[in-house]
């Protein structure tokens, strides 16, 4: 009886590593990844889970939790009041993000052409508003928006004027755009910023030789350089967005007549499940609200890269 024996190493190849040795390479790696895929799934992919568990369940008072499939999506589409919320968000999405995106490449432009004196501290001083806490800026903003006190109550008994109520139900979207603007335009400005100062020195002159005006170096190198970082900035504008949930729940406070409990999504499923005890539908709005960013959000990552290649 003859015994096999293992191929010979073909000359000039390496010989294959022993089988022990592919697994430790192997089980190497996962060591590596191993602690990042568990926070992962714990913080991100488990809360999901949870949720889309959730949804698919509604409590009644009568019969206690139920299975009931789809229904609570069901009920999401035919829900108007989700659908005035993310009406109300989208027409803050078209307003204000291309004001709050124009402001910041704007300054990102001015800051960048190295004709601005002082430039450090105006970078500063535009980015410093998005280190003030969220909460801390709707208060100061609030504050000064009041009519009974604060800026716009002092500036109508000092000049006898009866400025419009920006807490008023006509003004109030268009107040927490304002806020929503003074704190992130430095951030974004950053981002542009940071995308203009990598644009190689060799474009610049190049375009100096060929007697190219600003204006046309802007629109011909600064802007299609800042492509992926425009698209980038538009992406987490879309969802902020749709996350819209510190600034009205704050300003709620101050002026309950223009902001409802369902005047964002956000603030809508905070109110459902914290207040209405509703934590099975409040999951189906979060799940809708979560599929729809993320489409929205692709198509105009998709449309950036196609204009990009």
């Amino acid at each position: 009886m003859t015994t096999l024996e293992p191929p010979a190493a073909i000359p000039g190849h390496p010989a294959r590593p022993p089988a022990t040795k592919r697994d430790r390479r192997s089980w190497t790696g996962w060591g590596f990844i191993g602690p990042f895929a568990a926070v992962f799934a714990f913080v991100f992919l488990a809360p999901i889970a949870y949720s889309i568990y959730l949804s698919l369940f509604r409590s009644k008072l009568i019969g206690g939790t139920s299975f009931v499939g789809l229904d609570n999506y069901q009920q999401a589409l035919h829900d108007s009041q989700f659908w005035d919320s993310l009406g109300r968000v989208s027409l803050f999405l078209l307003i204000q993000v291309p004001i709050m995106l124009g402001i910041a490449l704007l300054v990102a432009l001015a800051l960048d052409s190295g004709r601005l004196y002082g430039r450090d501290f105006f970078r500063i001083s535009i980015f410093l508003p998005y280190a003030v806490p969220a909460v801390v800026a709707t208060l100061m903003w609030g504050f000064m928006y009041g009519t009974r006190f604060g800026l716009v109550s002092d500036i109508n008994d000092a000049l006898g004027v009866s400025l419009p109520n920006p807490l008023g139900p006509n003004l109030i979207l268009a107040s927490i755009g304002n806020i929503v603007t003074w704190e992130f335009v430095g951030y974004n400005m950053l981002i542009f910023y940071s995308a203009l100062r990598v644009i190689p020195a060799s474009l610049y002159e190049a375009a100096q030789i060929d007697g190219a005006a600003q204006i046309r170096v802007i629109t011909a190198i600064k802007l299609p350089a800042i492509r992926g970082a425009l698209v980038i900035a538009t992406i987490f504008s879309i969802i902020g967005t749709f996350q819209l949930f510190n600034e009205p729940s704050i300003l709620q406070k101050l002026a309950p007549n223009s902001i409802t409990t369902d005047y964002t999504p956000n603030y809508y499923t905070y109110s459902l499940s914290f207040s209405g005890q509703q934590h099975n539908y409040s999951a189906t709005v979060a799940i809708v609200m979560g599929l729809i960013t993320m489409v929205i959000a692709y198509v105009v990552q998709l449309r950036g890269m196609r204009k990009g290649a």
